[in-house]
Order: C-alpha cells, then sequence, then structure tokens
C-alpha cells in the first residue's frame, strides 16, 4: 500500500537506503526499550548516510525534501524501531520548518545550514512541567533576561526528545521586556546547559526524552533567533505530519509480523494454518482497511499543505480560511493516524492471541509505543474542539452572506 505514495525516484532510492538498516535496527530495539537506552548507534548511523539533513534544502547541502516525500521515509524508519525515528523525526521536521519559513536572520540561518549539512542534530525545547503542551497556549515559565549584549536564561524543560544525542536546543523562554516568547539557539556544549535524565515510562524508552536544565545560560543577543506572532501552537506546520508517519510505521510492524503469524501457525486442532479462519481473516481485513484510511488522510493531508506552501511561494496569498484549513487538515491526519495506528496494534495482537504478551514478542513493545502518540500534540481533543468551531463558523458566515443578498 505504501507504494502507491512513492512519487519521486529520490524517495524510492532513500528507502532503499534505510532498508538496509532494517535487520539491524530491528535486533537492536527490544534491548533499547528493555534497558530504556538511547540509541546512540542508530543516531550516528543515520547521520553517517546524511539521512539528518533529508530536509534541508539543496541550495544548503541537503536533500530539499518535502513534507510529503520525507513521510514515506519516517513510515519506513518507524517500523524498524519506534525510539529511533521518532528521535530523529523532531530533527527533521524542525529543519524543514526553519528553511521552509526562513524564521531566523538569513546569515544565522546559513550558518546553522553548515552545521547540520555536518551532521548536527536538533529539536525545540518548548514543553514544561506547569505549562504542560505549549500547544494549549501556557506561558514559559523559562525566563531569559538581558544583561548587556547578552541573554541569560534560567529554566527548566520537559520531554525534550533526543536530548542524550542533540547539538542543538531550539529553547522557548519567556522575555519580560518583549512581553513575549521568544525561541533562543543553544548550542549542547553552552555552559549551564545540562540534562536532568528523568525519562522513565513504558512507552518509547529509547527517546531520550529527559529534562533540560538552564541555570544562567548566556547565550548572544544573536542567539534570539525567534519572536513568534502567533499566540499558541495553532500555525501553519505540516511537517508535524512526520510524527504521526512513525507511529504508522510501527503500526505496518505490527500488521506485518501478524500476518506471518498467521501464514505460519498451525495449531493442531486445525488443517493448515490460522490464516484460513474467518475470524482471523477478518481481522488481518480490518487492519488493512485501518491503514489504508490512515495513508490515504496522512498522504492526501501532506500533500495539500505542499500544494499550498507552492501556491504562497508562487505569490498567492493565503488567507486566515486557507490556513486554518490546512491546519485542521494536518490536525486531524494525526487523529486518525495516531489512532489507527493503536487499532492496528490491537487487532494484531488478537490474531497472535496470548502469545503477543510475552516480553520477547514486539507486538507488547508496538502496543505500547504506538499509545505515545496519544500526548504528542495536538490531543484528540483540542483537534476535535477545533473542527467543531470552524465549522461552526464557516456555516455562522454562510448564512450571514444569505442575509447580506
Amino acid at each position: 500500500m505504501k507504494d502507491l505514495f512513492i512519487k519521486t525516484n529520490q524517495q524510492r532510492e532513500w528507502i532503499d537506503k534505510l532498508q538496509s538498516l532494517e535487520e539491524t535496527f530491528k535486533n537492536n530495539s527490544a534491548k533499547i526499550d528493555e534497558e530504556s537506552s538511547f540509541p546512540h548507534e542508530h543516531i550516528q548511523t543515520l547521520r553517517d548516510i546524511g539521512f539528518t539533513k533529508v530536509t534541508l534544502p539543496k541550495e544548503y547541502g541537503g536533500e530539499g525534501l518535502n513534507v510529503y516525500e520525507t513521510i514515506a521515509l519516517q513510515e519506513t524508519l518507524g517500523s524498524f524501531d519506534g525510539s529511533t525515528a521518532l528521535s530523529i523525526a523532531w530533527t527533521l521536521l524542525t529543519v524543514g520548518e526553519l528553511f521552509e519559513n526562513k524564521y531566523w536572520e538569513p546569515t544565522k540561518l546559513t550558518a546553522f545550514a553548515s552545521e547540520v549539512d555536518k551532521g548536527a542534530i536538533i529539536n525545540r525545547s518548548v514543553s514544561e512541567a506547569a505549562t504542560g503542551s505549549p500547544i494549549r497556549g501556557g506561558r514559559p515559565g523559562t525566563q531569559a533576561v538581558r544583561e548587556g549584549n547578552k541573554w541569560v536564561i534560567n529554566g527548566r524543560k520537559s520531554y525534550t526528545s533526543a536530548s542524550p544525542e542533540l547539538d542543538y536546543f531550539l529553547t522557548s523562554a519567556w522575555i519580560e521586556e518583549k512581553e513575549k516568547v521568544g525561541f533562543f539557539l543553544i548550542h549542547k556544549d553552552t555552559e549551564g546547559l545540562s540534562i536532568d535524565e528523568t525519562w522513565d515510562v513504558i512507552a518509547m524508552r529509547g527517546t531520550g526524552s529527559h529534562d533540560l536544565v538552564l541555570e544562567n545560560v548566556v547565550v548572544d543577543e544573536s542567539d534570539l533567533v525567534e519572536l513568534p506572532t502567533y499566540n499558541t501552537g495553532f500555525k501553519l506546520n505540516g511537517w508535524l505530519l512526520l510524527i504521526p508517519a512513525t507511529y504508522l510505521g510501527i503500526a505496518q510492524a505490527a500488521r506485518d509480523y501478524a500476518l506471518r503469524f498467521a501464514n505460519t501457525h498451525s495449531p493442531n486442532s486445525i488443517q493448515g494454518t490460522i490464516a484460513s479462519l474467518p475470524n482471523v481473516q477478518s481481522l488481518l481485513g480490518e487492519i488493512e482497511l485501518e491503514l489504508a484510511n490512515a495513508r490515504f488522510t496522512l498522504y492526501g493531508a501532506a500533500q495539500a499543505y505542499v500544494e499550498l506552501k507552492q501556491k504562497e511561494n508562487a505569490g498567492y496569498e493565503l488567507s486566515e480560511e486557507d490556513g486554518t484549513i490546512i491546519v485542521n487538515a494536518v490536525n486531524t491526519a494525526k487523529h486518525v493516524v495516531t489512532n489507527a495506528a493503536i487499532n492496528v496494534v490491537d487487532k494484531a495482537m488478537r490474531v497472535v492471541g496470548a502469545k503477543s504478551l510475552q516480553r520477547q514478542n514486539p507486538l507488547q513493545r508496538y502496543y505500547r509505543d504506538v499509545r505515545a502518540g496519544l500526548h504528542n500534540p495536538p490531543m484528540d481533543d483540542l483537534t476535535i474542539k477545533k473542527l467543531a468551531e470552524f465549522a461552526l463558523k464557516q456555516d455562522e458566515n454562510k448564512n450571514q452572506n444569505k442575509g447580506d443578498q
């Protein structure tokens, strides 16, 4: 099914590159999960093959893949090891978003591009224990205070995925003098920056999503790279689709396992394998349907986003309604894919039965890992709320226009 959405030779070449890593990554995934260890070797391998810069534009030395093209790669990687895929997804989407929108001053962006070209990885550090998900609009407790031509930053960030390996932290902080949230680019070796290893969870155990601690961290004035004008996380960012793509990859791995099991498991109570049983075929058919629905939603949202950005780059003036429609499409895709992935793994476990609960069986890991998607932004309730609000507003505007005629 995924082959339907591979449109370019570049996509296919990169999927082939990743396929060469499948056996190694899959063989390591159980140990990563069991030990809750960060997959340093996997990330280094991805650096070595240039995967960490696939979303860097070609003019800066990258591969220049757009979000649609990258989804298939991320889905492939997710089917090998969820923790590795989710960890690197944040770098790919951050780089893609930064350079697509050119958020930073040009010389700063060019200098950072040379770091990415050399393999540097990055993630935004935004979540805090007191504010919860930043998409709900809470003001960060992390503070940045100007001292001369420097900024002094103090605070603690949670859920900083890939923190053991990150080279840069794009960190949000409240700037009192500006009465705004700003983003600071902070290198891992900056004095006062440390990682508190707090990540102890049952899902995505190898993502190293520890706390980032900032104690009197001093950065240059130029390291204040972004002063966003939006108030919440509801902005036009289709690159976030790389996150549900990761969970779709895990669901695909669960599906593949269930199919192989059905075609080979032959209890002595029946002739042949369980693949011939109607209830097993029903579950497998439902899995295929879930995956098809998820893929058409995910790739459809990505294609709509890419096309809208192309129109915008060609001079089309994006309306507020245009933006809201695409934001809702991206959020809907995240909702549909994440919940489909949960359903797929559940059905795969029903096919396999009690064996799926054995600790050496990958299905129990897939079951835990896909549930982490529920807690990546945006959460389901917020997506549904925004869909309802937009539908109600459209209806109201429609009837107002009728009344004005």
